[in-house]
């Protein structure tokens, strides 16, 4: 009779976390079996050994640059939720640049939105930032998707546990 009095008083606290579990965005890209595992900063120092390879990377837009043919989008690269979503309160993993075909309307890809990128490395390219020398790891992007504020906070658990008197404000 115990152990029937234990299950039901789990059972709720067992429909919360499936509730909160079923509110979580499901990956927006689907990661191809050899995918790299390596942060881009890991990649800058060694990218010959990692040509080639499927990446999902995300940060923060740095700026956007338009050429003739392409676009490059250079980002300061952040660890990726569940749900493939930068998380920006992480510290930065190095920066990547995301080569997109054709045109990239600056507006579209604000300095300071949040993308995630699927595509294939592609070399390095030397660069600065600011005074520093850098290593840039090139992923040509086969597809990507900057985040809006609603889109990031979807699936966020807004309940807060905890004793005491709280004051909130929103």
């Amino acid at each position: 009779m115990r152990t029937a009095a234990r299950a039901l008083l789990c059972l709720p606290a067992l429909l919360v976390l499936l509730t909160l579990a079923a509110c979580a965005p499901a990956p927006i890209y689907k990661a191809a079996p050899q995918a790299v595992v390596a942060t881009p900063q890991q990649v800058a120092q060694s990218p010959e050994r990692y040509a080639g390879g499927d990446v999902i990377w995300g940060g923060r837009i740095v700026q956007v640059m338009n050429f003739t043919d392409h676009s490059e989008v250079e980002l300061l690269s952040y660890p990726l939720d569940a749900s493939q979503r930068p998380k920006a309160n992480d510290s930065g993993s190095g920066r990547f640049i995301a080569v997109l075909p054709g045109y990239a309307e600056p507006l579209d890809y604000p300095a300071g939105a949040l993308m995630t990128v699927s595509g294939k490395l592609n070399g390095s390219r030397a660069g600065k930032v600011g005074q520093a020398d850098y290593v840039f790891p090139l992923v040509s992007a086969a597809q990507s998707h900057v985040w809006t504020a609603e889109e990031m906070n979807k699936g966020r658990n807004n309940v807060r546990f905890g004793l005491g008197v709280g004051v909130g404000i929103h």
